[in-house]
């Protein structure tokens, strides 16, 4: 039925004419089940370039690093002979361990969950048909690791349907950190949200973004480990990072200049704005705030480069005056450190006009300011038209 299914509108308003016209012919629970997993293989294509042909649970699908992530995290296991991905869930991570495995790798999946296990099961065999893998249902907790060479654990968010508090993994963070006990290389995914001091020294704590959009934190263990903090962009690959025991210089502050820089928020995460600012040459515009400035439009991947057209402490009647003078109809309000409604204070506004800007509202030597910006790179740092 699943395959009838592929391509098919399953929206809320087609799926109950199309569940009618399907449970003439099949039962009930059947066509249930089937729409529901043709619906998550419509949600999974945001993550999985063959979601189509995957099998998922709704938690499952929702914790999966994409499958661009799960590659980025499958190079650290080069040469590692058999790598174990504890509570693996439907695969996410485990499929691109197998599709890596051309060294010879053998790759065993463990999960609590039978469905997940059998889920995974069957995704490993979409993405690498002859790879050398083997599944066990079990609690990880209970596992003996002897002829494992490394470990990758994505420890789960939920207990059940209960998500849990934020900072709270099951097995907790500790347990897996003591992995590396058992097995030197060890590799953990945890929320983006994680606080650096739960990390132990030398352990090395990487903050994974697509694009500007930040997704996961990844725990290296010291065998494994390269510098303390890492920003890694992808698709590009583009890291930033320190080594354990340096610094970058002090960060200048000074007021805003001809360009302002958006660093990306795995670059935040990771605690290296003073190294994106030695890099750039750049300045701060307050000291609690990220956000840097240099008189020269340099393109990085690790900021988002906005030209800046005004700069000014923040009045917001004079903002208004200033933007239908630069006939703004559009504004993406980006505000750091000051309160407000944005939707609030964009319909205050009152925009007209055909041009589109960037308004950031934010504070400057602790006073409220706004700078009206244009951005001049995308992503990947190609140019716009200015």
């Amino acid at each position: 039925m699943l395959d009838r299914l592929n391509g098919v509108d399953v929206s809320p308003q087609a799926a109950l004419a199309l569940s009618a016209s399907l449970r003439s012919r099949y039962p009930a629970d059947l066509v249930a089940a089937a729409l529901t997993q043709q619906a998550l293989r419509v949600a999974g294509q945001a993550k999985f370039s063959r979601a189509d042909q995957m099998l998922f649970t709704r938690a499952g699908l929702e914790q999966a690093s994409s499958e661009l992530a799960a590659r980025h995290a499958a190079t650290r296991f080069a040469s590692a002979g058999v790598v174990a991905d504890l509570c693996c869930g439907i695969g996410g991570n485990l499929v691109a361990l197998a599709a890596a495995g051309t060294d010879g790798r053998r790759v065993i999946g463990v999960d609590s969950d039978p469905v997940s296990l059998e889920f995974a099961r069957h995704n490993v065999f979409v993405y690498a048909p002859s790879a050398r893998a083997a599944f066990v249902c079990a609690d990880v907790k209970n596992l003996r690791l002897t002829g494992v060479g490394a470990v990758f654990i994505d420890p789960a968010r939920r207990d059940g349907q209960r998500r849990l508090p934020a900072g709270h993994y099951l097995p907790p963070l500790s347990w897996c950190l003591g992995l590396a006990e058992a097995v030197p290389r060890v590799g953990i995914k945890a929320a983006p949200g994680l606080r650096r001091d739960l990390v132990p020294q030398g352990w090395e704590t990487e903050f994974v973004a697509i694009g500007r959009e930040l997704k996961e934190a990844l725990l290296w263990s010291p065998t494994l480990a390269g510098p303390t903090s890492r920003a890694t962009i992808l698709p590009s690959g583009d890291t930033l990072t320190r080594a354990e025991g340096t610094s970058a210089d002090p960060t200048p502050l000074a007021a805003p200049g001809a360009y302002l820089f958006d660093p990306n928020p795995a670059v935040t995460r990771a605690g290296l704005v003073a190294e994106l600012a030695s890099q750039l040459r750049a300045w701060q515009i307050d000291p609690m705030i990220a956000f840097l400035s240099s008189d020269e439009p340099t393109l990085t991947p690790f900021a988002r480069t906005l030209r800046v057209v005004e700069s000014a402490p923040w009045h917001e009647k004079r903002f208004a005056a200033r933007l239908s003078e630069l006939g703004i109809g559009a504004a993406d309000i980006r505000r750091r450190g000051l309160a407000g409604d944005v939707d609030l204070i964009h319909r205050r506004l009152g925009l007209k006009g055909p041009g589109a800007a960037v308004l950031v509202l934010t504070r400057v030597a602790n006073r409220p300011w706004g700078l009206i910006c244009t951005p001049i790179t995308t992503d990947d740092g190609a140019f716009l038209p200015q």
